[in-house]
């Protein structure tokens, strides 16, 4: 194979995989810019669980409703983000 078809290919997939990651990333700062206040109530809840499965299990059972919990608020929010994103 030619050296230069080579470069060619393999930067032609870097810049594929670049634009793939930076429109993600444009979706979220999109978001930040469109709902600060929730996306920063996400990024607390995210920690929030972060946290809660650091901490040790034996909690009768409390730890683990507060992390099923902590699921549903950051769905909750992201359903929020997204709803005002389209209405």
């Amino acid at each position: 194979m030619n050296v230069w078809k080579a470069i060619a290919i393999v930067s032609s997939s870097l810049l594929a995989v670049i634009i793939a990651c930076g429109g993600a990333r444009m979706v979220e700062l999109s978001a930040a810019a469109d709902q600060p206040n929730m996306v920063a109530a996400r990024d607390h809840l995210v920690e929030a669980r972060t946290f809660l499965d650091r901490a040790d299990p034996d909690k009768g059972g409390h730890r683990e409703r507060a992390i099923a919990l902590v699921d549903q608020a950051i769905r909750q929010v992201n359903e929020g983000i997204e709803y005002a994103r389209t209405h």
